[in-house]
């Protein structure tokens, strides 16, 4: 048996990473990302920008546990919102009530919020995009949540399969929302020259005819290939 946690638990100090961190992914793919970090880092699939011209994030992680049908953290996260913060609300994979609607979303922006991430459902999809504000959800529901609690502010989540805290650095676009962890944010940044060199190199060839690339070659060398009829 456990004991009742308490209605909000909320962490009071958190880590931000620097404006020149954040410049760093600023219109960087997120495919780019990922692959700086060995091919990972992604949410599940199913967490896509609810409205497809508002796709572009890339802020400062303020995670919030919200569990299912409910979403007191979120509101009570209001106070504590930071300019270029992304919100990023676990709902358990909650799919059956919405985690939040316009409503919030627009005061989340007039707070200086850059985006709202979500494994669960968002509703009011024209006021969402009225608002502006960018949001990635695993879905939409016209059911409402409840405000009861129990839930966490700033304090480690799962959101989408993937582990997030505050502090971390959220980039979405079309393709899906990334999360890069505090402490590999430096190493990251690193890696990304080589990807971004290397795709540089790459994209102007298959623009212009390249139909097998110069590392295919090179495998076909290496690699013992057995043909079967």
């Amino acid at each position: 048996m456990i004991e009742d946690p308490p209605v909000i638990l909320r962490k009071a100090k958190v880590r931000r990473p620097t404006q020149k961190q954040l410049k760093a992914f600023d219109a960087i793919p997120t495919g780019f990302i990922a692959d700086a970090m060995g091919g990972r880092g992604a949410m599940r699939h199913q967490i896509k920008a609810v409205i497809p011209n508002q796709s572009r994030i890339c802020g400062v992680a303020l995670p919030v546990a919200c569990g299912p049908a409910d979403n007191l953290a979120a509101m009570m996260a209001l106070p504590h919102v930071k300019k270029g913060d992304v919100i990023v609300a676990s709902t358990d994979e909650f799919m059956a009530t919405a985690v939040t609607g316009d409503l919030l979303l627009g005061m989340l922006r007039n707070l200086g919020a850059v985006g709202f991430v979500t494994d669960g459902a968002v509703r009011d999809l024209i006021g969402i995009e009225e608002m502006g504000l960018p949001c990635f959800a695993a879905g939409v529901t016209p059911n409402s949540p409840v405000r009861n609690g129990p839930g966490t502010i700033n304090l480690p989540i799962i959101c989408g399969g993937v582990a997030v805290e505050a502090g971390d650095i959220i980039v979405a676009d079309l393709d899906g929302v990334v999360v890069i962890p505090f402490d590999q944010i430096n190493e990251t940044i690193h890696r990304l020259e080589a990807v971004k060199a290397a795709e540089a190199n790459l994209l102007p060839k298959v623009k212009n005819g390249l139909g097998i690339p110069d590392f295919v070659r090179a495998l076909e060398k290496k690699i013992k290939v057995e043909l079967v009829k």
